[in-house]
């Protein structure tokens, strides 16, 4: 069973550009390990000090072995020297329909991405479960979206996640939010939802 891991880090100005050496290396070694299914990295569009990290192996095995490799402990060892806050790790936990690889983007599309880690009212989980389950299926029929997966967060029923990738920002705001489906998971969204939506969003741009 796959095991998925979302991992944000906000690091210190001042070592900005280690980390993200940091990262290339630690991903170009996990490209040679077997038990990875995926490594993807994202810095924050609004925030040049912000990371994210979304993990995806065969197993917990797989994971365990990645965290005695080297240039995983390299990493996390400047993490706890640069982090401007505590690291935050989400293991997350397929829906339905479950995660389908990443659509090939064309050479011209300018890429819009994002990580929308919301705080939802107790009792509502189920419910918005639902709704997105149809939200899925068709917003992935969509010619502008790439990607479009919901996760559960293990250990933590009022946290949900949802993973986009866009061909660009326009085909999000113009068109995939007027559709039918989006508009109603939109009204629950908001019934839910604690807070302000956009203070759970993080547009990122792949490293």
């Amino acid at each position: 069973m796959a095991f998925t891991q979302i991992i944000k880090f906000s690091i210190k100005p001042e070592f900005n550009d280690a980390f993200t050496t940091a990262l290339s290396v630690n991903k170009n070694g996990v490209a040679q390990e077997p038990g990875n299914l995926e490594m993807r990295l994202y810095r924050d569009n609004a925030n040049p000090n912000l990371f994210f990290a979304y993990d995806r192996w065969q197993d917990e095995a797989a994971l365990a072995s990645h965290m005695q490799q080297p240039y995983t402990k390299e990493l996390l060892a400047l993490a706890e020297q640069a982090q401007d806050k505590p690291i935050e790790v989400f293991t997350v936990n397929d829906t339905q329909p479950a995660p389908v690889a990443l659509k090939a983007a064309n050479p011209e599309d300018p890429l819009f991405n994002i990580f929308f880690i919301f705080k939802i009212k107790p009792g509502s989980r189920e419910k918005l479960i639902q709704q997105f389950e149809k939200h899925i299926t068709h917003t992935r029929t969509e010619d502008g979206c790439l990607l479009f997966d919901l996760y559960t967060v293990e250990g933590d029923d009022e946290t949900l996640v949802v993973y986009e990738h866009w061909r660009k920002e326009s085909d999000v705001w113009e068109k995939h939010f007027k559709q039918p489906y989006a508009m109603e998971t939109g009204k629950l969204m908001e019934e839910y939802v604690i807070g302000e939506l956009e203070q759970y969003m993080n547009f990122v741009t792949a490293l």
